[in-house]
């Protein structure tokens, strides 16, 4: 059983054969939705078209949580809703949708679709289907009944209008709701051919809600675990941000482990992983520990960076290059680490596209992994002008509490940084008297393995 965060308050029971939810039998308000989304129904439906909000923000007004972004769906066309409003854009061509943008809130406005069958009226050019069954084009439009078969959940099928303010539920989704579990439509492995993604999007909100994974749904996701090898590099940087980045990346991570996501995705990361020795649980723990701060600084509202996650999450495979450059090339320490940053990188963006301003980052906080073990003279103060410098001090901590033996070095820097100048000049000499080169980490170069590919 999954356990997740606790809601104070449960859904509405309502009957089972219940399609529409009337006013008086649902929790959902207007002013629980942001005034630009009001404005984009209203229009709409003023212009004569039918307007909902719909999916994660009505499932998680229901749970008594705060969206953090409103969808709509409409029977108007992309290019309809554009000549309605001037601050808008019409994105995507895999899925045509209208961008509604309020200031810094974007509302996102999709047109109903509808099923495959439909293309032969609409133009071959509006869908397109690979041979394995992943679509490569999905602009055929429908109606409310069509879409809500095109929805990925039962939780996310909730439609809430501001015409009659009832909610549309046509799978049982407040059902689901109320039991915790998330539930495909249609049949689980034709829809995960469709879009792999939709795979992660399951672990997504079975960590977010803390809602199990409903058995016929999780059944197949092992299996097509490798189909996620066929999604853009670019669309799995986005997914990886949601799914570790959003406030639950340490259950969120334990159900990728669980279903087998990760090898696709960060083939590196899960051949450091594998094992139960030393140094392998020593990698497990750091990226634990490294979701579990993430989860708290976004609980508090801090911010956090991508690139120190990325760092961890690859930190581990850059040891293991860089062992062997040192070891079988005979490179000396800082241009391996250079030649191991760069290997790495090069392999993991042909699975997820890391952006260069991402990727500098990661590298300056493993350089300064090996030059805070070096604090002759000037190089401590040097080194806490870097403007990375901070964040290599939380790495090298984090090192340190998921087990790696570092002499102290991290107890060394948090008390250096609390002294004053003369505090900081004895502790330097104390180490010239008594400084050894710090020794270098032995990493076992592992077999690389071939990562699973659906044959």
């Amino acid at each position: 059983m999954n356990t997740g965060p606790a809601h104070h308050d449960t859904v509405p029971v309502v009957p089972q054969d219940s399609r529409i939810i009337q006013r008086d039998h649902h929790s959902i308000s207007r002013k629980d939705i942001t005034p630009s989304a009001l404005k984009v129904l209203y229009r709409l439906q003023e212009a004569g078209f039918d307007a909902y909000i719909v999916g994660g923000g009505v499932r998680d007004l229901l749970l008594h949580l705060h969206p953090k972004d409103f969808d709509v769906a409409t029977n108007a066309s992309p290019e309809e809703v554009h000549r309605l409003f001037r601050n808008s854009r019409m994105i995507g061509r895999r899925f045509k949708i209208v961008h509604v943008q309020f200031g810094r809130e974007i509302i996102e406005v999709a047109t109903f679709r509808a099923h495959h069958a439909e293309q032969e009226e609409q133009g071959s050019d509006h869908s397109r289907q690979a041979a394995n069954g992943m679509l490569l084009r999905d602009n055929v439009y429908g109606t409310l009944e069509e879409d809500v078969e095109r929805r990925d959940f039962t939780i996310n099928a909730l439609y809430y209008t501001t015409k009659d303010f009832c909610i549309y539920d046509y799978h049982g989704g407040i059902s689901d709701l109320n039991s915790r579990v998330v539930r495909i439509i249609g049949e689980p492995e034709a829809r995960y051919r469709e879009d792999p993604v939709r795979m992660l999007r399951a672990v997504r909100f079975a960590g977010k809600l803390g809602f199990d994974i409903e058995p016929v749904t999780a059944a197949p996701i092992h299996e097509l675990a490798p189909l996620l090898a066929a999604v853009s590099n670019a669309r799995l940087f986005d997914e990886v941000l949601k799914l570790l980045s959003s406030g639950h990346g340490l259950p969120t991570w334990k159900l990728m482990w669980q279903y087998g996501l990760i090898a696709p995705m960060l083939p590196d990361t899960w051949q450091s992983l594998q094992g139960d020795d030393e140094q392998t649980v020593q990698n497990r723990m750091m990226i634990e520990l490294a979701l579990a701060n993430t989860d708290k600084r976004i609980a508090e509202d801090r911010p956090v960076t991508p690139a120190f996650l990325y760092a961890v999450l690859l930190w581990a495979p850059l040891l293991e290059e860089l062992s062997y450059l040192q070891d079988e090339e005979r490179m000396p320490l800082i241009p391996a680490m250079h030649e191991a940053a760069q290997r790495i990188m090069d392999r993991q963006v042909k699975h997820i596209a890391i952006p260069r301003r991402i990727s500098s980052i990661m590298r300056e906080i493993w350089e300064l992994q090996f030059r805070l073990p070096r604090r002759q003279g000037k190089r401590p103060d040097q080194l806490m002008e870097h403007p990375r410098f901070r964040a290599s001090y939380d790495f090298l901590r984090l090192r340190e509490e998921s087990g790696e033996d570092l002499n102290g070095l991290g107890i060394w820097w948090e008390r250096y940084q609390e002294q004053t100048d003369d505090s900081r000049r004895s502790m330097i000499q104390d180490l010239k008297e008594n400084y050894s080169e710090p020794p270098r980490s032995k990493r076992r170069r592992r077999p690389r393995k071939r990562t699973p590919t659906n044959e």
